[in-house]
């Protein structure tokens, strides 16, 4: 017997979140101020995994931490997608359109191997 597919779409997932949240009654906890909040203390955690390491080290991470990362990774999705869903952005076309600002900030031919902000330049 065929497993049915795990939904994988952003779409999906929210849908799931907002049940999640329903179930437990969270809604009104969760505000637009107080998902960027966990948003950013969550990204900080994802950060902390990295403190310290070398370049080298954060390239490689051994398996054990490589799931603690996964686990923050995920953390920060789920707020962002939450936030993203309170407020009305469709994440997938905020950053399409930010994608395209992107290429008019750091064009190929002036941005090629270089790290510089675009209005450092």
């Amino acid at each position: 017997m065929e497993m049915p597919a795990m939904p994988d779409s952003l779409d999906d997932l929210a849908r799931q979140l907002d049940q999640f949240a329903r179930d437990r009654a969270w809604e009104p906890f969760h505000s637009p101020k107080n998902l960027a909040s966990a948003l950013s203390v969550e990204a900080a955690e994802l950060l902390e995994h990295f403190q310290w390491l070398t370049e080298d080290q954060s390239r490689s991470l051994p398996p054990e931490k490589l799931e603690a990362v996964g686990t923050e990774v995920a953390d920060v999705l789920l707020y962002l997608i939450q936030l993203a869903g309170k407020l009305g952005i469709d994440p997938i076309a905020a950053a399409q359109a930010k994608l395209k600002l992107n290429a008019i900030k750091y064009p190929v031919d002036v941005s090629h191997g270089s790290s510089t902000k675009y209005n450092e330049r």
